[in-house]
């Protein structure tokens, strides 16, 4: 089957002019980066020290060059050491592992009887203060805390290299979109 419209003809230029009407329309109405960092330029992240009681000795290091890379790479900042637009700082207050629960996954024992695995926790707190020199009223002090549950097996080297990165990266997103989205 063919299909025609006669004495319809919309034309190139016509075309254009429409699309960049619908696309200024739309980009008034929404900002299509998400970011509600628009006056702001420049960023400042320093180190943010390990203080809690047990000490992961990596993980001041790599919390603090993650979070610098998340705002550097994810958003039109640059970063400086000196007069910043954003200032982020703050300290790690709490790395703890803890058990937690008897999972339900079972092993039978060499005699027949039947073991239950047990799982641990581990709960990363960070304290952040977050100062917006160019919107004031958006600054802010909070706590994050987040948490990885993970079998009891795992020796400390795994803990290490594959829950902390999961617990960091979930910590950063939400300090990335409170400072960011400001939803």
């Amino acid at each position: 089957m063919n299909f025609k419209i006669k004495n319809i003809r919309l034309k190139q230029p016509f075309l254009v002019v429409m699309l960049l009407a619908l696309l200024g329309v739309l980009k008034s109405c929404y900002s299509f980066t998400g970011s509600s960092l628009t006056d702001e330029k420049t960023v400042q992240i320093n180190e943010f020290p390990n203080n809690a009681p047990l000490v992961n000795p990596a993980l001041s290091q790599q919390f603090s060059t993650d979070i610098q890379n998340r705002f550097l790479q994810r958003t039109t900042l640059k970063g400086t050491k000196s007069n910043p637009d954003i200032l982020i700082e703050g300290e790690i207050t709490d790395y703890s592992i803890s058990p937690t629960t008897i999972s339900s996954n079972t092993q039978t024992n060499p005699s027949g009887g039947v073991i239950q695995q047990a799982q641990n926790r581990l709960t990363i707190t960070v304290k952040v203060h977050y100062e917006n020199k160019v919107h004031p009223d958006s600054s802010f002090d909070r706590t994050y805390t987040d948490e990885a549950a993970f079998n009891s097996n795992l020796s400390q080297s795994d803990i290490e290299s594959q829950q902390v990165k999961i617990v960091t990266e979930r910590i950063i997103n939400k300090i990335f979109n409170d400072i960011v989205a400001n939803w």
